[in-house]
């Protein structure tokens, strides 16, 4: 039962820290770059894969404390690595691309259709980025005829 409650705990507790970079980069490199105006902590609790952290941190913890160092000591390394290369500005706007741009959208409101690409989208807003006036808009989302979960 220890050893259990070990590995759920010390999963957590590696695959946070990862996670906390990765978030880090993007905000970084790809959410402050843009002047959007969203702070970390709402990013990071917003935007969080629950499924996919709580698997990660099960595999993590299971490999950390149920196999040898040869075997879980690259896994962690690589999972750090990928984590920290967001980091680098080139590799943390991708990362925010691929999470949250939304490439060739068109929107609308009770007056306008917007055409272009969604850059964020945000608790109470999306930003968008509007071919025709090439810069960055802030729409509220209750304004917007279209579903926003179906754009996530």
């Amino acid at each position: 039962m220890n050893k259990i409650l070990l590995s759920i705990l010390s999963g957590v507790f590696f695959t946070f820290i990862a996670d906390y970079f990765l978030f880090l980069g993007v905000k970084l490199h790809y959410i402050d770059p843009l002047g959007i105006e969203v702070y970390y902590n709402v990013l990071f609790a917003d935007n969080q894969n629950f499924f996919l952290f709580i698997l990660t941190s099960l595999v993590v913890g299971t490999l950390i404390v149920f196999t040898d160092k040869k075997i879980y000591l690259p896994v962690v390394a690589a999972m750090y690595v990928a984590a920290l290369s967001t980091l680098y500005p080139p590799i943390g706007e991708k990362t925010g691309e691929m999470l949250f741009m939304k490439k060739g959208v068109s929107l609308h409101n009770e007056k306008f259709t917007f055409k272009g690409d969604i850059l964020y989208i945000g608790r109470k807003y999306i930003y968008f980025f509007d071919d025709e006036l090439q810069k960055t808009i802030q729409l509220k989302k209750n304004e917007i005829k279209e579903n926003i979960d179906e754009l996530r």
